[in-house]
């Protein structure tokens, strides 16, 4: 451990000589690059320097408890040698979380997908309830929430919805939504005041880069047609809305959010290349067997993962065993307390793997 930070230390040293050097700060490639470098190192770097002072003074401190006579500075020598003992311990294992392999996607962007599933116009309802707990996270978050597609129901909400997240971080907060999310509620349709379960479906992916994900425009058909829905005068009078058909894969991404063509086709291609980076990343899972995520992380998207129950106000996260009864509350978009235990349960597993 004690080898792989001294040469962080090198490298986070060398990185600081290379971003005050002239010809570093005249190319902005350069320097975009080697800032994000600096920028991921530096946690590490600095927990090693505060380790190492640590450990010193720790040293100092061991050393004087063997010379000291005095009662009193005896004392308060112990003291310090418990205080820094602990602390030691400390950094030590937050230096080992550092050091866990990081997911490549963490720090981007993310493109969310809900589907109302089971349940008909209450599973709409609730991917329209999901739709806004992940925005309010976003707002949060500081985040900026934007919708790509919608497709509504008379009722006010959503057979599917899709939108981006961006933001610093929002994969590695958000990468643990996907999966099956049950509703238990009396829904607003039903008369007879009975409790119904429902399911919505949600998907998040990292939204590709183009140099990630190259798409040939040969391997493409664009086809446009009417909006449908509100729009004031545009709809159904031009042909705004885009279906882009990734021929190759089958991939079909339609958007008709803007009234500007060529704005539904950026918005749509953005989705396009997030389910192609999506479906790449699969592959590649899927023969690397090892190389999975831990299921904490992104798993099955038919697995069931949480359920949201009214009349108990009880939301439960199945995969950690964890409940919290304060509905209203995480559907208003706290949603902290779910995905920091989240990501404490998928340190735990990474950290078993490590040992």
């Amino acid at each position: 451990m004690l080898e792989r930070l001294e040469s962080i230390r090198e490298r986070y040293e060398e990185l600081n000589r290379l971003l005050s050097d002239p010809d570093v700060i005249g190319d902005s490639n350069k320097l975009r690059k080697y800032s994000k470098e600096q920028s991921d190192l530096e946690p590490k770097y600095q927990a090693y320097i505060e380790y190492k002072e640590v450990t010193e003074q720790l040293k100092d401190a061991k050393a004087m408890l063997e010379e000291e006579t005095d009662a009193e500075m005896l004392s308060m020598v112990k003291a310090e040698v418990d205080e820094l003992s602990r602390r030691k311990e400390e950094l030590e294992e937050r230096i080992r979380i550092l050091l866990l392999p990081k997911d490549p996607n963490d720090e981007k962007n993310v493109i969310v997908e809900i589907r109302g599933a089971a349940g008909g116009e209450e599973a709409a309802l609730f991917a329209a309830d999901l739709y806004r707990m992940y925005t309010r996270y976003a707002e949060r978050q500081g985040w900026k929430a934007e919708i790509l597609e919608a497709n509504t129901t008379g009722l006010g909400g959503f057979k599917e919805v899709v939108f981006s997240v961006q933001g610093q971080g929002a994969y590695s907060k958000l990468k643990y939504e996907s999966g099956a999310h049950r509703v238990q509620r009396v829904p607003t349709t039903e008369s007879g005041g009975r409790i119904h379960t429902s399911t919505a479906t949600v998907a998040v992916l990292p939204e590709a880069e183009e140099v990630e994900i190259e798409v040939q425009d040969k391997d493409l058909r664009i086809d446009t047609f009417c909006s449908s829905g509100p729009g004031g005068q545009s709809v159904n009078t031009t042909k705004s809305a885009v279906r882009i058909t990734h021929l190759p894969t089958g991939i079909v991404v339609s958007c008709q959010d803007e009234k500007s063509q060529i704005k539904n086709k950026e918005k749509a291609m953005r989705v396009l290349r997030a389910r192609l980076l999506d479906q790449k990343q699969r592959e590649e899972q899927a023969k690397m067997a090892d190389a999975r995520k831990t299921q904490v992380g992104t798993g099955d998207r038919s697995e069931r993962i949480r359920t949201y129950n009214f009349p108990q106000s009880r939301v439960t996260d199945h995969r950690i065993g964890l409940t919290l009864h304060k509905l209203d509350m995480v559907l208003d978009g706290e949603l902290d307390e779910i995905i920091h235990a989240l990501t404490l349960e998928e340190q735990a597993e990474l950290l078993k793997k490590a040992e």
